[in-house]
């Protein structure tokens, strides 16, 4: 059995998922240090959001392993692993279109970690923590892609988990929107969640993450400070298809 210090939120050992024929990760294993940002890159189809989805029992795993709090997860229900403390803002905002800001965000409030909360009082720091409280009022439908983005992690935060899980959250923002949701994630950190964010904006992501991992073709290549990952030979090739330099 893994044994996993205080200072671990979240562990991975061995994590491998086959499709029929198609192995998309290989033994992945990584450690999310508590109250970190983390970062999660590759190029595209490396298999980012499919860890995401093992890790949240969106699929079961083929073989590996993977801890939270010191007790294994892997196998459990994507109800059970949300009420104990892992949230997950997804690739593809998709908000109930009809009902308000305060509403949606209401939504994850209501459900989430386990445990006694004032669901208004939630639902407020969660909107001010994305800096969407001035559109509480607001129809989703209503909303600018960059305030759809920042609602998609407040419904997250609003489950109040001890680990956020943020699957391109910059995707489609223009530099000043992605200046905005950095600062957010800081604010979500700050308040006492760990997150571990997939980003394909290297800028963002490297200046955000304290530390980064790098998968390529279902394998973890490198893992480090974002001052060691860009300048690893092996994520150089990754992302520009050149053989990395002996």
């Amino acid at each position: 059995m893994m044994t996993m210090d205080s200072d671990t939120i979240l562990r991975g050992r061995g994590v491998s998922k086959q499709f029929r024929g198609l192995r998309a990760l290989s033994d992945i294993e990584f450690d999310i240090p508590r109250g970190s940002i983390c970062g999660l890159i590759g190029p595209n189809g490396a298999g980012k959001s499919t860890l995401f989805n093992l890790i949240t029992g969106y699929y079961p795993l083929t073989s590996g392993t993977i801890e939270f709090n010191g007790a294994r997860i892997d196998g459990l229900a994507t109800t059970r692993i949300s009420r104990i403390g892992i949230g997950r803002a997804f690739q593809i905002a998709k908000p109930f279109p009809d009902m308000t800001v305060y509403e949606n965000v209401r939504v994850g409030a209501l459900f989430g970690r386990e445990g006694q909360r004032d669901v208004k009082e939630v639902v407020e720091q969660a909107m001010n923590l994305m800096g969407l409280s001035h559109l509480a009022q607001r129809k989703a439908s209503s909303l600018t892609v960059g305030s759809l983005r920042k609602l998609e992690v407040a419904r997250a935060v609003a489950t109040r988990p001890e680990l956020l899980l943020a699957d391109e959250p910059c995707a489609g923002l223009n530099g000043t929107e992605t200046a905005e949701m950095i600062e957010c994630l800081r604010r979500v950190r700050d308040q006492g969640t760990t997150v571990w964010l997939v980003e394909h904006d290297m800028r963002a992501v490297m200046s955000i993450s304290e530390r980064v991992f790098v998968i390529d073709a279902g394998t973890k290549i490198a893992e480090g400070a974002p001052d060691v990952i860009v300048n690893d030979p092996r994520v150089i090739a990754a992302y520009l298809g050149a053989e990395p330099v002996a």
